[in-house]
């Protein structure tokens, strides 16, 4: 904890402040030569979005199909096969 409470003080003077993993300690990472890539970080932020967008479309097709249980699956607390609650757990 006292590390991360030193590189957040870090922080405050320079924005290429972080930890070096080896020593422990907080130093400049552009001054040690430790930079990432642009194409790292657009790669991570491309892969957010999609992840964002996936689970949008999996919500909308939820809400409209209009999501029902049926009385089985819902005493039986889920789905056969498909991992649900095991038998004997009270219904929701």
């Amino acid at each position: 904890i006292d590390t991360l409470v030193d590189l957040r003080a870090a922080h405050e003077e320079s924005p290429y402040m972080g930890l070096d993993v080896f020593e422990g300690e907080v130093v400049d990472m552009k001054e040690a030569g430790v930079l990432e890539p642009h194409r790292v970080k657009k790669q991570a932020m491309q892969s957010a979005a999609e992840a964002a967008e996936m689970i949008l479309r999996i919500d909308d097709m939820i809400a409209a199909k209009g999501f029902e249980v049926s009385g089985k699956e819902h005493e039986e607390g889920g789905m056969e096969g498909m991992g649900g609650m095991p038998g004997g757990m009270p219904p929701m």
